[in-house]
Parts: C-alpha cells; sequence; structure tokens
C-alpha cells in the first residue's frame, strides 16, 4: 500500500534548546518537532479550512525509533507524510535525516484522530478532508 500524500519536508538547523544533558537532541524535541511539521503540512495543503470549526485532530499514539543522535548546529530533514486514512483514523508518518552524510537519525509514526471540537467524540473523516491529501500536489 502506497501512501496517500506526497512527501512534505522542511530542513532546519537544530539550535541549543533542543539539546538534552547528553549534548544531543532530546528525544521528547523529536515527538514536538513531529507534531509541528505534520500540522505545518495540513495546514499548507488547505486541511484546516476543509475540516472546518467543528472539527480537530488529537494524537492517540506516537511511536519513534531513535536510530542515530543528532547535534546542536546540524542541518536536518523532516520528512512526513500520510500513509494513510480511516474512518475516524490517519497514520502519518516521519523521517529525520541528517543533511551532512544522508543518515537517517529517527523513524516515527502518530496515530491522529479526527474528533468533534465540542464532544472530543471521534468522528467520521468528510471527504473534504481526505480529498485535500490527494489533491496537494496541484497547489
Amino acid at each position: 500500500m502506497s501512501p496517500i500524500s506526497s512527501v512534505y519536508s522542511k530542513t532546519i538547523i537544530i539550535p541549543n534548546p533542543a539539546i538534552d544533558e547528553n549534548g544531543h537532541v532530546n528525544n521528547v524535541v523529536y515527538v514536538q518537532w513531529m507534531q509541528d511539521v505534520a500540522v505545518e503540512h495540513y495546514s499548507s495543503i488547505g486541511g484546516v479550512l476543509a475540516q472546518g470549526p467543528d472539527a480537530t485532530w488529537v494524537v492517540r499514539e506516537h511511536r519513534v525509533e531513535y536510530l542515530l543522535p543528532a547535534f546542536e548546529s546540524e542541518e536536518i530533514e523532516i520528512r512526513t507524510w500520510v500513509e494513510n486514512i480511516r474512518k475516524v483514523r490517519s497514520l502519518r508518518k516521519y523521517e529525520f535525516v541528517r543533511k551532512a552524510d544522508g543518515k537517517t537519525l529517527v523513524r516515527g509514526e502518530t496515530d491522529w484522530v479526527f474528533v468533534d471540537v465540542k464532544t472530543g467524540s471521534p468522528r467520521a473523516i468528510p471527504d473534504e478532508v481526505t480529498k485535500v491529501f490527494s489533491h496537494e500536489d496541484l497547489k
């Protein structure tokens, strides 16, 4: 099964606040970056507009595989894409790649759930939201 969205990528220079007492990027920072780049991608293709004000996405679960450390001032590329969309859930994947040597530092997944803003209950993902991913290459 191939992803339903194209890959969205963003390059960053690792800032000092991301570094922990072990001298490398703190594991929790990767989770924050995953959420930030997911929101940035979704917003860039019109997802927020398509979903309307009465629904939102919440994270059900993060899975992260730490492969290699990253250090302050290194340039890394964060890649994300939507792997699938089901009735009320969507699986998004991530890769963090060091630009200097092309090595994958971290792989991750987030299971997102589409919910009603007022009740917090899961709600069916409307076609308008699903369509933003299949039309993103046209933007």
